[in-house]
């Protein structure tokens, strides 16, 4: 658990960070630097010749492809249409994908996760009541909620593909998820964006480098290594404890607005949902 706490510390500065200071960058290519940097972080760490089945190599790939890769294009652009505090508040629903995706992989239906979806989203539509008819704010949730599926998926993917190989330490191939994401966040960046008009000041520049060393790099390190050892129950608890610190680090530290009584309401809504789905759906094992 102490790895997931950890990560999850981490990240909760990270979301004021994107918004304060990067919000002028194109959204594809601050992606694709912090994973470039956590890649190059975590080559010298790479040991192929660990891995006696390579098509682990493939599933590595595709694992670091959706969880890192597809994640970051989506959940940095919602930094474009959202408040900090509100990518942060709507990370609260990764562990209902969790149950869902895991449903949908044993073949069953569980409608108490179903039930805790709805309430969520009755939730979120307190918050975000006067905003409701603002397009962009709607898009910008489902951005998000795209984002949360990929963390979702690479989670339980992760854990399945890895419990048959133990003998492999999660820094052995760590480089080999990053590549995966380096190559979806690289050709996003590379068809969408022009570097023409990217420039960075100093302190966009070391946000950046933080954000690929500490954030993407050490976090997701972290975070999977614990998600490796940990008991489901516990991963789904873990993915909503950086959200409370996330949302008063984006009011108090970055000075975000916010509409108290919405958000104690509807954050009140969520978090309800996600203590149901737990209790009652949350799956003990990963199919």
């Amino acid at each position: 658990m102490l790895y997931l706490l950890t990560a999850s510390f981490i990240w909760a500065f990270s979301f004021g960070i994107i918004k304060g200071k990067l919000i002028n960058i194109d959204p594809n290519v601050v992606s694709f630097l912090r994973i470039l940097i956590s890649f190059i972080l975590f080559i010298p760490l790479l040991k192929l010749k660990k891995i006696k089945n390579k098509q682990i190599l493939l599933h590595l790939l595709a694992i670091g492809a959706i969880q890192f890769g597809l994640m970051y294009v989506a959940y940095i652009y919602s930094f474009r249409l959202l408040k900090a505090y509100e990518v942060a508040l709507f990370t609260i629903l990764t562990p209902i994908y969790v149950t869902i995706i895991n449903d949908l992989m044993v073949k069953r239906f569980d409608y108490i996760a179903l039930i805790s979806s709805m309430l969520a989203i009755i939730g979120a539509g307190v918050i975000a009541y006067t905003r409701i008819g603002q397009s962009e704010f709607i898009t910008g949730i489902l951005i998000v909620q795209a984002s949360n599926i990929c963390f979702a998926i690479g989670q339980i993917y992760y854990k399945k593909v890895m419990v048959k190989h133990s003998s492999i330490q999660n820094s052995d191939i760590f480089a080999i998820m990053y590549f995966g994401a380096l190559i979806v966040t690289g050709t996003f960046t590379f068809v969408y964006s022009d570097w023409k008009h990217v420039s960075l000041n100093m302190d966009q520049f070391m946000s950046i480098i933080y954000l690929g060393v500490i954030a993407s790099g050490l976090g997701f390190y972290l975070w999977n290594t614990g998600a490796r050892i940990t008991k489901v129950s516990t991963l789904s608890v873990m993915n909503n404890i950086k959200i409370p610190i996330a949302v008063l680090c984006s009011i108090f530290i970055f000075s975000e607005e916010a509409d108290w009584p919405r958000l104690l309401i509807g954050g009140l809504l969520m978090l309800i949902s996600v203590i149901v789905s737990e209790k009652y759906s949350f799956p003990k094992y990963i199919a």
